[in-house]
Formats: structure tokens, sequence, C-alpha cells
């Protein structure tokens, strides 16, 4: 409740709050990943036997992809090695990757220091050493309330997007997987970013409404 009341106090009270928010996280990409039921579903009259469907499973062909951006467009992605896992000690060196990426391509952001991290409760992003590293480059970040995949711009925007386009798709390495995947994020436009990033604000306001009343609704009564 605290967080959502902040976000929603932040981004009323500074039209400048959300376009200086990075935001981020890592997903897996695979080679082939199974349409969903509503894809794959078929037009046939009621006296029709029913479609034949083989059982999809995801391929083992998968690339880890970690992916950073703001209100104008992408900021930072790379893809993890293979064998390589996402721990704190990598994480901090994505962070370092983001901060050159940051100075870059947004030289405004980095002369000024006015740009705040985002990413979720993941155990890597919020570990000591984590902290620690943010703390010493001066990066502020913002809290992400837990359980709330509708105030994650990655969750509710980014990696849906992402996934719709490449569902039903073989890719036969790693390789052509990347190449795939950096094209259909490239084709994400501007306003795109800007759509998301006003959803992000609404459904701040709206969680913190309903959490709001909620919170006031099952309040105990004193007696």
């Amino acid at each position: 409740m605290s967080i959502c009341t902040d976000l929603r106090e932040r981004a009323q009270n500074d039209p400048n709050f959300m376009s200086s928010v990075i935001t981020g996280d890592e997903i897996w990409v695979y080679g082939y990943d199974p349409e969903t039921k509503q894809m794959s579903c078929q037009w046939k009259t009621a006296s029709s036997p029913g479609p034949k469907k083989a059982r999809q499973v995801k391929s083992n062909v998968k690339t880890m992809l970690i992916v950073f951006f703001d209100i104008d467009r992408f900021v930072h992605h790379e893809y993890v090695p293979r064998g390589q896992t996402v721990n704190k000690e990598f994480y901090k060196t994505v962070l370092q990757r983001l901060r050159d990426a940051v100075c870059r391509h947004r030289p405004e952001k980095w002369r000024s220091g006015n740009w705040i991290l985002h990413h979720d409760n993941a155990p890597t992003h919020s570990a000591v050493a984590t902290n620690e590293f943010l703390a010493k480059h001066n990066i502020l970040s913002l809290p992400h309330p837990p359980y709330s995949l509708d105030l994650a711009p990655c969750d509710f925007f980014l990696f849906p997007q992402l996934k719709k386009t490449m569902k039903g798709r073989r890719f036969d390495d790693v390789e052509e997987v990347q190449a795939n995947a950096t094209r259909e994020m490239r084709a994400i436009t501007k306003s795109d970013f800007q759509k998301c990033f006003r959803q992000w604000r609404n459904a701040g306001i709206s969680a913190y409404k309903h959490k709001g009343t909620t919170s006031k609704e099952t309040r105990p009564t004193s007696r």
C-alpha cells in the first residue's frame, strides 16, 4: 500500500517522473514456443470432426534476454552467455553495462543523473550486493510492490508482445533466436513505449485505489 501511494503521488506531482524511469527485467526466449489455444483455434462446422493436434512443447533451444528501456525506446539489451547463471555478481556487470549505455544513448540523463532504475523483487535484483552497487554509483531505484505484474512494464507490455510475435515459429539455433528477438524488439515504436508508460501510470493509480479500498473494507472495527 505504501509503495502504491508513493508511486501515485510521484506520478501525479512530478510531470517528468515517468520519463526519468528506466525499467528492465530478464526472460527466456525459445527456439520454439507453442501457440496459445486462441492462436491455434480453427473454424469448424458443427458436423465436422474435431481437429487433431499433436502436443506441442517448448524447444530446448533457448536464450535468456535481459533488457532495459525508458519512455523513448530501448536503452540496453543483452543475451546471457550459455552456461552463465544470472546471479548477483553477474547482474552487477549487467548494471555496469547499463550505466555505459545510459552514458552513450541518454547523455542528458547521464549528465544530470536524473534517472531512476526500476526492476522487480527477484533475488538478484534485491540482493545486498546489488543494492551496494547502486548506492556506490548513486543510482536511485524505484520500489516495486510484491506480486504486482500489472505494475511491471516488462510483464504487462514488452514480454507478452515479444512472445506473441515469436509463438508458433521455429528457429534452429540460439543465434537465430537472438537475431529474430532483436528484430522484433526493434519493430516496437516509440509511440508503443509512450503508451506503455501511460498504462503503467494509470495502473499505479488504479492499484492505489483498489488496495486503499480493500484496506479500509477489511480493517477491523474498534470495540
